[in-house]
């Protein structure tokens, strides 16, 4: 996978933006000694906080096959956005892509649909980056990088249930995660579409909450996006009319409202996106291309 570190970008040191090339040029860049903490640090940059740190703190889903899981056999997280993580703690701390994953520069925090927003406002965390669709509404709260990945809404059932079309849901149980944009999506399209469906919608904390409901018989359906539904398809689940596509949900990287942080960011994705390796990832995680 191609290595970014070397590339130029605009770094905040003190109080005078400089730009760095590679490794060579961050060494004059000192965040002082206030900067270690989770805090912003000196004078408010995060970048600063980041290198007196020594790691970037991301927020990752734990529970989402081939983006954001954590390993039971091995306790670590693994996935596209796990990788995409190294990459910026990488740009950020002056370092190869390698030497980030190697040397383990990413603090992960497990994070859900409720938890990540205010995790980046208190400066708990300095990127989600966990599935995380870009939004207008979002966007006025905090930055987000390019869109990294499109992914659209399915609705998952049990074969059993006999639901087969969008029309069945009339008067059914959709469990949709808290937060999430899921609901909406599902009223737009039957709206767009004239479906005269009218179901009743539970929110949970989480996927495998909801997912167990699903199994359960507690709720008829499973709805969120179709990289999610993966994790938890089986022989005995489908997608209910998976040729609509709806919902489209566009992934970004979210910072800070305003941190110097969000160009790095920015700029890291776009290149992943511009050298080809994001599309390595996604064959590699998804076994699609882009």
């Amino acid at each position: 996978m191609k290595d970014i570190s070397r590339r130029n970008f605009l770094q905040v040191c003190g109080l005078g933006i400089v730009a760095a090339a590679g490794t060579g040029a961050l060494a004059g860049c000192s965040g002082g000694s206030d900067g270690a903490g989770s805090g912003t640090g000196s004078g408010d940059s995060k970048i600063a906080t980041i290198k007196a740190r020594g790691k970037l703190n991301c927020g990752v889903k734990a529970d989402v096959l081939g983006y954001g899981y954590l390993n039971t056999e091995t306790n670590e997280y693994e996935g596209l956005e796990i990788d995409l993580c190294y990459q910026i703690a990488a740009a950020v701390l002056g370092v190869s892509y390698d030497e980030a994953k190697e040397k383990k520069l990413c603090e992960f925090t497990t994070v859900t649909p409720k938890t990540r927003g205010p995790l980046i406002d208190n400066d708990s965390l300095d990127i989600v980056c966990a599935t995380y669709t870009i939004t207008p509404e979002r966007e006025e709260d905090w930055d987000f990088s390019t869109s990294y990945r499109t992914d659209s809404v399915g609705i998952m059932v049990m074969k059993s249930s006999g639901i087969a079309e969008m029309a069945d849901f009339d008067g059914k149980i959709i469990g949709v995660s808290q937060g999430s944009t899921t609901k909406d999506a599902i009223l737009t399209m039957f709206e767009d579409k004239g479906i005269g469906a009218t179901p009743e919608f539970k929110e949970y904390p989480d996927y495998p909450s909801i997912n167990s409901a699903l199994e359960s018989g507690n709720i008829d359906a499973f709805a969120m996006d179709r990289s999610t539904l993966n994790t938890y398809m089986n022989d005995q689940k489908e997608l209910v009319q998976p040729d609509i596509e709806f919902g489209t949900q566009d992934y970004g990287i979210a910072s800070k409202k305003g941190s110097d942080l969000s160009d790095v960011v920015d700029e890291t994705v776009t290149e992943l996106l511009d050298n080809g390796w994001m599309d390595e990832e996604i064959t590699t995680w998804l076994g699609a291309s882009a």
